[in-house]
């Protein structure tokens, strides 16, 4: 995947430098940060032990346990990065588990192979707007961050899948391309939402005189690069965008 050009802005420039933590504004930004991708990989480890309850094999069944336990370890990464910062995880995680529960009680797969698509097309989206916002940051916290975002072995398993099952039955394209758009749909609304209504979020977007930020225009091609990575996601599974 491309770099976002908003990486090249802040390249170098907070490379190793403790001084950002002494802007009360930047810290707060980060714990937020933190905490919302903390709960969505709380969410997402959830969603996968569910799935596997669908899942028609015994292999199946363990590959969605596998990248389970992946999740759950990243949680515990972010959680012990919360704590080093001084903040209280579970208080920087609470914010934001109303807006996950809301999101994942309104896309609730009706079957294996629209889970599927929820945990690749819907985590790749909120990947792609996390990796965004890091390219604001440090460069300990725009590691962990990535590294917290990192594929835990959806992205062939779930193609692989989808694929057979739309040559075992080829109707199953159609509902699932739908489905697939309404999961964009969803998950951009969800990833305003988030920005909007944690203010040190949105005075870490914005920017500020002593570091860049981004204009209407900047989020706009933000939501750009997103749609077209969305995109390349259902190409890859055989599905229209």
């Amino acid at each position: 995947m491309t770099e976002s050009p908003m990486a090249e802005r802040v390249e170098g420039r907070a490379e190793g430098d403790p001084v950002a933590f002494q802007d009360p504004s930047y810290r707060a930004a980060v714990v937020d940060l933190l905490g919302a991708i903390a709960y969505g990989e709380i969410s997402a480890y959830e969603r996968l032990v569910e799935d596997a309850k669908l899942a028609p094999s015994i292999e199946d069944k363990i590959a969605l346990g596998t990248m389970a336990s992946v999740e759950f370890g990243h949680v515990l990464r972010l959680r012990d990065r919360l704590v080093e910062l001084g903040a209280d995880p579970y208080d920087a995680m609470r914010p934001f588990q109303a807006t996950f529960d809301n999101f994942h009680a309104h896309t609730a797969p009706a079957d294996w192979y629209e889970g599927l698509i929820k945990a690749y097309v819907g985590d790749g989206l909120a990947a792609d707007f996390y990796r965004e916002i890091a390219a604001f940051l440090d460069a300990d916290t725009r590691e962990l961050i990535i590294g917290s975002l990192s594929d835990a072995g959806q992205s062939a398993f779930v193609v692989d899948r989808v694929r057979q099952g739309i040559v075992d039955d080829p109707r199953l394209g159609g509902r699932l391309a739908l489905w697939g758009r309404r999961l964009m749909g969803e998950a951009l609304t969800q990833a305003q939402q988030t920005a909007a209504e944690r203010d040190a979020l949105s005075a870490l977007l914005a920017g500020g005189v002593d570091r860049p930020g981004m204009d209407l225009a900047a989020l706009g091609r933000m939501f750009t690069r997103m749609t077209e990575r969305h995109t390349e996601r259902m190409a890859d599974l055989g599905l229209d965008a």
